[in-house]
């Protein structure tokens, strides 16, 4: 193991395309676990663009992440909602649905619940 690691996520281990072509999941996977950037398109939503490949009825994850650009809204399976946007950081528990805000894709980094999301089963 190196003192040192630099990776980029334009070299991903993985890429995970979204339904629609409406995003993608790149996955650095490390000593440590996985990291991901997901790219969120406008119109992006999980019920429509990774339900059909999760094949859950809500999004099963749990994301700790940090939103580097564009705008989220997550609502929560009980009703619980808010957004997140650059420079917010969110925890999120799984049994939700997300869907992008506005006309500018979102940019999300996350810990801890990416490396199995958008995985075909």
């Amino acid at each position: 193991m190196t003192g040192i690691t630099r990776r980029s996520f334009d070299q991903a281990d993985e890429t995970r395309p979204f339904e629609g072509d409406k995003g993608r999941l790149d996955l650095l996977t490390t000593e440590n676990g996985s990291v991901g950037r997901a790219v969120f398109e406008p119109g992006w939503r999980w019920s429509e663009h990774v339900k059909p490949i999760a094949g859950t009825d809500s999004c099963q994850a749990a994301h700790v992440g940090y939103v580097v650009s564009g705008r989220i809204h997550v609502v929560m399976d009980d009703g619980e909602e808010d957004e997140f946007g650059p420079g917010d950081f969110m925890e999120v528990t799984p049994g939700h649905d997300a869907w992008v805000v506005g006309d500018d894709p979102c940019v999300a980094l996350d810990w801890n619940g990416f490396a199995d999301y958008a995985k075909a089963s």
